[in-house]
């Protein structure tokens, strides 16, 4: 996989991940790892909840999840925008994803933030190389979305079908970019350069007593 990523990297940046998940999956195949017997092809049903307001929710659901979008999304999120050149003010964009949340979440879709991770991907050169052009990157981002939650209990069943160590493998590769592009972005300031050192170190080292947030995702490294 790896090798197939080096190679489809130098002659079709764009299409390298998904041409290593085929080479992953068909090197899979042939060692007799993937177990289909329990997919199958099905579509996610609405079904009717009605909300109900809790005083004990709101405050021991709701503050957390907000300190938690704030902290590890939204201000990571307005971070990976400044660093690939962005530079759209931040606060119509927390109003918007906070209004739009409030307005969403009796039909449960209280969770509308920046996505650090998305931006990450879906700004840098990867996406495209001219900068003006890379909101195509998001809208289609937003279309497999709608694609995915139609197809939940399909798409979760078949990455349940392959490896853990194939789905590892991609989802690592498709953050090389961005991790390049943040550490690049990070040591260009040399009175900065030893706290984002520092700051990448603590986050792949994944001590949760460190960084809460370290086992899930490099938002320091990002902010930073």
């Amino acid at each position: 996989m790896f090798l197939t990523y080096l190679i489809v990297k130098r002659i079709a940046p764009r299409y390298a991940i998904p041409l290593t998940l085929i080479a992953g999956t068909l090197a899979a195949g042939t060692l007799g790892l993937l177990d289909f017997s329990h997919f199958q092809v099905a579509l996610a049903h609405p079904v009717l909840t009605m909300p109900a307001f809790s005083l004990a929710a709101s405050i021991s659901i709701g503050i957390p999840l907000f300190v938690v979008a704030m902290a590890s999304q939204n201000v990571p999120g307005i971070a990976v925008l400044r660093a690939d050149g962005y530079t759209t003010p931040s606060a119509p964009l927390i109003s918007t994803t906070g209004i739009a949340s409030l307005l969403l979440a009796p039909f449960g879709s209280h969770g509308i933030n920046l996505a650090a991770i998305t931006a990450a991907i879906c700004t840098g050169p990867e996406a495209h190389q001219n900068r003006d052009k890379r909101y195509t990157a998001a809208v289609w981002c937003g279309i497999f979305y709608l694609i995915t939650g139609v197809f939940g209990a399909t798409i979760a069943a078949l990455f349940a079908a392959f490896p853990r160590e194939l789905v590892v493998s991609v989802a690592a590769l498709a953050l090389f970019g961005s991790i390049m592009s943040c550490l690049t972005n990070a040591m260009q300031d040399a009175r900065q350069r030893e706290a984002a050192l520092v700051t990448f170190m603590v986050t792949a080292s994944g001590d949760s007593r460190c960084c809460p947030s370290a086992r899930h995702s490099g938002v320091w490294l990002r902010a930073w």
